[in-house]
């Protein structure tokens, strides 16, 4: 059950108008790494983590409440760059703040053929935030990842607080407005912390890696093939052991030849590893049976619902009452 609170979450303010900057974040608004996109991501992932994982299901929902909340701030900043422009666009009288800073048909023109600027925005919105990139695309959901399984799920997200800090930085170099910066700055630093919240929670799943359930093949999970020609580069991404198995990097010189001396790599033997095939084979299957046992008693079996009333524990109820 979601409760709005009419106050933002932080306190957004603008020095004034600027069209063209409001045009711009709505990258992240409605753009493939904005607060929408992050909302929804973490809502969709949380809800198979909801009985094997509640603590994680709490988590991602509060995330994803606060994305939300992000989003309020980032549509309240663009309304109020545009200064009105949705009752001033109805002014027959063209004395609103867009036709001053458009005045005349060369500067209009000049306007819509900027790469920073998209027409549809104020076309189409009559000045309101649309669901849309900075071009005016719109909003998909295929920018959302779900896979099921948190080790995948939390890496993704780890790399979409990224993204999307990125972008803020980004945005902060085209303006100059103090106050737009700040509110910036707050939304980039949060960024920052769910970062670092979803690795903490990846941490307590053991084990995290590989992702999901299958272990690598020891046969190519340590082999780097050079594959460009000229200076080789070197490090700790081909040489010494891997950061995660700690296995002995396997530097394939010349892949040609090695692919034709061992049939395809149907012949590699395992080389630089401690573990075996069947090794891998039997630590598959234990945790494949490790992980399906835990979702299975958490969900239970016969009719089910998904909160008590009041919910007092993190655990779903595992059966409905009467």
């Amino acid at each position: 059950m979601f409760y709005h609170t009419k106050e933002l979450q932080y306190n957004a303010r603008v020095s004034g108008p600027d069209p063209r900057f409001a045009s711009l974040l709505l990258e992240q608004f409605g753009g493939p790494n904005g607060e929408l996109k992050a909302a929804m991501q973490y809502f969709t992932q949380a809800f198979v983590a909801r009985k094997p994982y509640p603590d994680k299901y709490d988590m991602l929902m509060d995330i994803a409440t606060e994305e939300f909340s992000h989003l309020e701030i980032v549509g309240a900043t663009i309304q109020m760059l545009l200064n009105g422009v949705n009752g001033e666009l109805k002014d027959v009288a063209e004395q609103s703040e867009i036709s001053r800073l458009l005045k005349g048909t060369e500067e209009k023109e000049h306007a819509i053929h900027q790469a920073m600027v998209s027409p549809e925005f104020l076309v189409q919105t009559g000045g309101g935030p649309a669901v849309t990139n900075s071009q005016g695309v719109p909003w998909s959901g295929s920018y959302v990842n779900a896979n099921g399984d948190l080790t995948v799920d939390l890496r993704s997200n780890i790399a979409a607080e990224g993204r999307a800090k990125i972008v803020y930085e980004y945005l902060m170099q085209f303006t100059n407005d103090p106050y737009v910066k700040e509110t910036l700055g707050f939304l980039m630093t949060r960024e920052v912390a769910h970062a670092q919240m979803f690795e903490a929670a990846l941490d307590t799943i053991q084990p995290n890696f590989p992702q999901g359930i299958l272990q690598a093949d020891p046969r190519y999970s340590n082999q780097y093939f050079n594959l460009s020609n000229g200076t080789k580069a070197r490090g700790p991404w081909n040489q010494g052991k891997s950061t995660k198995l700690k296995e002995e990097w396997q530097y394939i010189d010349d892949p040609r030849s090695h692919v034709t001396e061992t049939d395809g790599l149907t012949r590699q033997p395992v080389q630089g590893s401690d573990r075996s095939l069947e090794e891998a084979g039997k630590k598959s299957q234990a945790l494949g049976s490790q992980r399906s046992k835990e979702i299975k008693k958490a969900v239970g079996s016969g009719t089910n619902q998904w909160s008590s009333y009041p919910q007092t524990d993190l655990k779903s109820p595992k059966s409905a009452r009467d």
